[in-house]
């Protein structure tokens, strides 16, 4: 690929789709430099439109993805400068996953359309929706016996319900309506490329190979995804799905294409800005956050979403059980790319916080005396003041006052061998017990978590030497880092910068417009550095062994007691 003049200062634009808003960077191609960026929440999504938590149901309106972005890109220029628009070369995009819409023969998702506008079936599926956990052990199982190859090989052997085809097979067997109006399911990633390029024939979109390597079963040995005899067994209407999809994926250091005149307007960037094809947050954000090979990068935000990488020749052919997936180039191009990652994690503490504050949320509206302007900033000022203050008791306790032992698995479990059934827990719970207690365990169970994950990974005999991580806990508690780094016995790096996801899309998106030749090469020229190093405390490590063998029990225990009687 040739290497573009950028004397004048070329800028790039990275796009980060969270599960709560969407974050633009604009930064310098040859330095990293973030020039402006942008935040902008979904506002449907923060009103509560659309979801049961009730009923594991989490769906995301089109609208608030374009809305969005447009909004946070737009103010991202505008910080930028008056001059920075007519430099962007190229834009990427990452978005949480397996986040899937059913859409028509255009790509649209079914809820642009009048008839589906509010159809919760007609819109995307946010990743951790977990009403198909009955279609994902189908799945599971049908693969194992049904005489033909087991396609869930390359996934771990275990087939989740935040993943694409179980979320698929869930809507087309409980809506008839957008089952029938559906020509093809689209990965969000996949979608905002060909949003932004004006794409709309299906056979010229170009699907990420992050996204269908790890959650849709595509691979070089199946000659694409699962066969539609595999997936008529399944669901019949999988098979007309499958056909829309075509057989080859792209690496997203490929441009997808270039931007639409209508955005090109919308934005007011240049026509010829390459557009790169799409790919899942934790896997661009792991370049972002400078990952090699051999190290874990952890994506710690309301769940952890976890990647290893490592060249072919010392991955060699096998097959890593319990993950979520093990795909050439979904990091990287010529790596193979590991996953894993905790279902839960900040949502963990998240949801402590809210259990703490029902009764000043419920009792405070009933109390004569105080505005409602006042009760809300009561209410939020308190809110925003728990979990410092939870973490400056927590770390105050000393080791051996610490009986609270907790599972991780509020959200079911993601690895080792994902199960969503399955539930979190707390003992050791006595009159003594207080809230710095409880969430002190809490933290130490999520770091349970963690080095459960790096546990699989060294018993299967992938290699990992130290942790980086990202995200938003990341940044936001040396209490939880420092925990983590003493239950994994690793160092933990944090690199500096507060948007390195999006600066990791921003990385893809000078590969794809040809400033830089490989994504390693951008990776080193636009990297932000290390801001903070945590390292194992040697004798809180080796105390952390005996209290981690504790959890591993406690996790046996419920799940052999509970496992399948869960409502999903």
């Amino acid at each position: 690929m040739a290497t573009r003049d950028v004397s004048g200062g070329a800028c790039v634009v990275g796009i980060d789709f969270g599960t709560d808003s969407v974050r633009s960077v604009v930064a310098n191609a040859l330095t990293g430099e973030l020039l402006g960026t942008a935040v902008r929440a979904y506002p449907r999504w923060a009103d509560g439109l659309y979801c049961d938590p009730a009923e594991n149901r989490f769906r995301q309106h089109p609208l608030d993805y374009l809305e969005s972005m447009e909004g946070s890109l737009r103010a991202a220029l505008a910080e930028a400068g008056p001059s920075a628009a007519a430099k962007v070369r190229g834009i990427a995009v990452d978005t949480t996953g397996s986040t899937p819409v059913l859409a028509d023969r255009s790509g649209r998702p079914l809820a642009l359309s009048a008839p589906f506008a509010e159809n919760p079936n007609a819109m995307f599926v946010l990743w951790k929706d977990h009403t198909a956990v009955r279609e994902a052990e189908r799945l599971t199982e049908l693969a194992r016996r049904w005489g033909g190859v087991d396609y869930t090989k390359y996934v771990g052997g275990i087939y989740s319900s935040e993943w694409f085809w179980a979320k698929a097979m869930h809507l087309l067997g409980t809506d008839s309506a957008v089952a029938e109006a559906a020509a093809t399911v689209l990965e969000h990633c996949d979608w905002i490329p060909a949003v932004l390029t004006g794409t709309s024939d299906l056979g010229r979109f170009k699907r990420s190979r992050c996204a269908a390597g790890h959650k849709a079963l595509w691979h070089t040995e199946f000659g694409g995804y699962p066969s539609a005899a595999f997936l008529r067994l399944l669901e019949p209407k999988l098979v007309a799905l499958r056909e829309s999809l075509g057989t080859e994926t792209f690496t997203s250091d490929t441009p997808f294409g270039a931007l639409s005149p209508e955005w090109s307007a919308r934005l007011g960037l240049p026509r010829d800005v390459a557009v790169a094809v799409g790919a899942f947050d934790a896997h661009m954000g792991a370049v972002g956050g400078g990952i090699t090979p051999n190290t874990l990068l952890k994506v710690m935000g309301t769940s952890t979403c976890d990647i290893v990488i490592a060249p072919p020749d010392e991955a060699g052919e096998r097959l890593i059980a319990g993950i979520c997936g093990q795909v050439d180039g979904s990091v990287m191009a010529k790596m193979i790319g590991y996953e894993a990652g905790q279902s839960a994690f900040g949502d963990v503490y998240a949801w402590f916080k809210e259990l703490l504050c029902w009764p000043l949320a419920t009792v405070l509206p009933e109390l004569p005396g105080f505005t409602e302007e006042m009760k809300r900033d009561l209410l939020t000022r308190a809110g925003d003041a728990i979990i410092p203050s939870l973490e400056r008791g927590a770390a105050a306790l000393p080791f051996e006052q610490s009986t609270v032992l907790a599972l991780d698995w509020l959200n079911g479990r993601r690895t080792p061998n994902a199960n969503q059934r399955l539930t979190g827990a707390i003992t050791g719970l006595g009159l003594g017990t207080d809230a710095p207690r409880i969430y002190r365990g809490l933290v130490e169970a999520t770091a349970f978590g963690s080095r459960a994950i790096v546990e699989c990974f060294r018993d299967q005999a992938v290699r990992i030497d130290r942790a980086i991580a990202v995200g938003g806990v990341a940044k936001k508690s040396r209490f939880v880092m420092q925990t983590c780094a003493d239950v994994m016995n690793l160092v933990i790096e944090v690199p500096a910068g507060e948007q390195t996801v999006a600066l990791g899309a921003a990385m893809f998106a000078a590969t794809a417009a040809g400033i830089h030749a490989r994504v390693e090469d951008a990776q080193r020229a636009m990297s932000p550095g290390i801001e903070v190093v945590y390292r194992p405390d040697p004798e809180r490590a080796y105390r952390y062994d005996h209290v981690y063998r504790d959890y591993q029990a406690l996790g046996c225990f419920v799940e052999n007691q509970t496992n399948g009687k869960v409502q999903s």
